[in-house]
């Protein structure tokens, strides 16, 4: 007779699932039972699983009730997303990090923030950052998310951001090359992630990253390194509801004359005015606009 235990779906392939039972660090390897065989997309890495163990194997008899679940990528019960882009080679791009951003803030995800390759623009870790740089962080900071900043194979803010990540599971994302898989070798030394080089041609890192799999880290929490990308679309929205995802915007807005303002030209903004107090990035608030525009042009077409 099976007996029926509880677990984390750690890795998901094709038609084989690794879970980690509650309470032991032992993987097993599981199939699908029944109906889930013809719906093999919905077990998602992250998912709580219920799982029949039996002489001949073990099998997925259920998916519990899921916290969140992310399409891209494919992962479910995530607490947030750490968005890793590098400081030099590839260059951050502040659109595509705010686009992942977006993203996030709207599925209600704590984002935090870390810039590898420090050493690249900095001797230590202590020395101030060139002003392009300086002016991204700070941007950010404004925005109220925690940034870090990282040389993984020196080490250095290493310690920190592991602190960051120590309770629920972690997706990380950001571009390909960023150093994802350095920073995850060096958060749970052992691993022994692949790694790629940047494609001097291109700009951009080469894909190491095949499935999306759940990695228990050493002093609490789990992360899913997640394969690179270089788009990512926006959800569906409407014009009113972008600035709802930005965090420095959502904090003035309720001070504008008037209720559905798109903070663009509208009199009695108190986004621009905050804007041009410094209390948000001009930078950012240009991102904002692109995307804002970008939102109507979407929605133009769907009327079409």
């Amino acid at each position: 007779m099976a007996s029926l235990r509880t677990g984390t779906v750690v890795k998901a392939q094709t038609n084989l699932y690794e879970v980690r039972l509650d309470g032991e660090e032992q993987v097993i390897l599981c199939a699908l039972r029944g109906r889930l065989r013809r719906q093999a997309g919905d077990v998602l890495t992250g998912d709580r699983v219920e799982v029949a163990l039996q002489d001949g194997g073990a099998a997925i008899e259920r998916v519990l009730p899921r916290r969140n679940r992310l399409v891209r990528p494919p992962i479910a019960n995530v607490d947030r997303v750490l968005l890793v882009q590098s400081l030099q080679e590839p260059d951050p791009v502040p659109i595509l990090m705010d686009r992942v951003i977006v993203q996030a803030e709207a599925m209600d995800l704590p984002v935090v923030i870390a810039f590898t390759k420090l050493d690249r623009v900095a001797r230590a870790p202590e020395d101030p950052l060139p002003g392009w740089a300086a002016r991204l962080v700070e941007g950010y900071r404004l925005a109220g998310y925690p940034v870090h900043l990282l040389a993984a194979p020196r080490g250095w803010g290493v310690e920190g951001l592991a602190a960051a990540l120590r309770e629920g599971v972690t997706v990380v994302a950001g571009p390909s090359g960023a150093g994802k898989s350095t920073l995850l070798n060096a958060l749970q030394p052992g691993l022994n992630l692949a790694t790629g080089e940047v494609s001097r041609k291109l700009g951009r890192g080469r894909h190491t990253t095949r499935f999306v799999e759940l990695l228990p880290l050493a002093g609490g929490g789990w992360v899913a390194d997640t394969p690179g990308f270089s788009k990512v679309e926006l959800p569906e929205l409407e014009p009113e509801e972008l600035g709802d995802l930005w965090p420095e915007i959502r904090r003035a807005a309720p001070g504008c004359r008037f209720r559905g303002c798109l903070h663009r030209s509208e009199p009695g903004c108190a986004v621009r005015t905050a804007r041009d107090q410094g209390q948000i990035a001009s930078w950012r608030y240009q991102n904002y606009l692109v995307l804002l525009s970008e939102v109507e042009e979407r929605l133009a077409e769907r009327y079409r």
